[in-house]
Formats: structure tokens, sequence, C-alpha cells
């Protein structure tokens, strides 16, 4: 099974460029599923999603725990190794950088260390500006989506991504990005073929 990890900043385009991926492969007769974090169709990616919606410190622990626990399940439901096909995941190893430092760290490198990962590992990073641009078109906003949870947050995040990460910068054009995320699958679907 082909494994794509799609993480990235509030507003960078992660869901969106996860279904331009869905369909590259499905147009090539390939069996996808998007799994985007916190889902809705689990009491973890309920609760998670619920407590992104409140403040303060006891809602930020529960969005963290029912998150991971979120992902653990698409995982344990979803990813099978030895079968075709292609599982993305979509806000997965980059959710510690919501931790504050050291513990986004520590986290991170332990989920790296016991979850699967994979070369086909992309990173959607977004300026400031174009980040709260893009917040500002929502009616609801989570926890995280404010000016200076966003400058932590992604400073926190780029320093995660030095290693095994494609970053791709996704303040150009939709096309421009996905033409890039497209020439990077397929110098990595022609490696494992």
């Amino acid at each position: 099974m082909r494994l794509i990890i799609i993480d990235g900043l509030d507003a960078a385009g992660k869901d969106t460029h996860a279904q331009l991926i869905k369909k590259r492969y499905e147009d090539k007769g390939e069996s996808v599923t998007i799994r985007s974090h916190p889902e809705d169709d689990n009491r973890f990616g309920r609760i998670a999603k619920q407590a992104l919606l409140g403040r303060g410190k006891r809602n930020k622990i529960k969005a963290s725990i029912f998150y991971a626990l979120d992902v653990i399940r698409s995982l344990h439901r979803y990813y099978r190794k030895d079968e075709p096909g292609t599982l993305i995941l979509v806000r997965y190893l980059m959710g510690t950088a919501y931790l504050p430092m050291p513990f986004a760290k520590i986290a991170y490198n332990f989920f790296k260390t016991f979850l699967p990962t994979s070369d086909y590992m992309f990173f959607l990073d977004v300026s400031l500006d174009e980040a709260l641009g893009r917040l500002g078109r929502r009616e609801m906003y989570e926890m995280f989506e404010t000016q200076e949870e966003l400058v932590k947050v992604r400073e926190r995040a780029l320093y995660l991504s030095q290693e095994g990460w494609h970053v791709i910068n996704t303040c150009r054009p939709k096309e421009v990005v996905a033409a890039e995320i497209n020439r990077i699958l397929d110098e990595l679907d022609e490696k494992y073929e």
C-alpha cells in the first residue's frame, strides 16, 4: 500500500491537494482512501473537533489526545502495508507541532518511530498573511487559528519537517502547487515500481 501523508498549516490547502492526489491515482484505476483528521465518522474525531472549537488549556489537551486516538484508529482500520492501493492521511504527524517545545519534538519523534511513515510525506507551508487571508473566509475558527498560534505552530512544524519531508510552498496558484506535487509523485512512483 502506498502511504501518502499530507500535513501542513491551517489553510495551507491540505484537503484540496489530498483530493487532487486521490483523483490522480483513481484515474489510473487504483483504490484510494483519504483520512483527514480529525474525522467525523468516529467518537475520537468528533471529540477532537469539538475541543478544537473551544478555548483553554483543557481543550488543547483534550484535542491533542483525541486527535492522536483518531489517527491511530485510521491506521488500524485502513492501513494494510502489503495490500494494493493508496492511503492518504491528512493531518498526521505534524499535529505534534501544536504542542509547546520541547514536547512537540519529543511527541513527533515518538510517533515517527512507532507509526508508519513513507517517502511520500508532504508538508504544505503557507505564509502567515496568506493563511490569515484564507482563514478569514471561514465561519468558525479553531483554537489554533489565530495569528499568535499560527506563528508558533509554523515555526515548530518547519523545524520538525527538516528531514524526510517534501516542503511545498502553497502561496502559489493551486495548479502550480499540484504540478510540483505531481512531479515528486512521479519520481517516487518510478522509484518504487
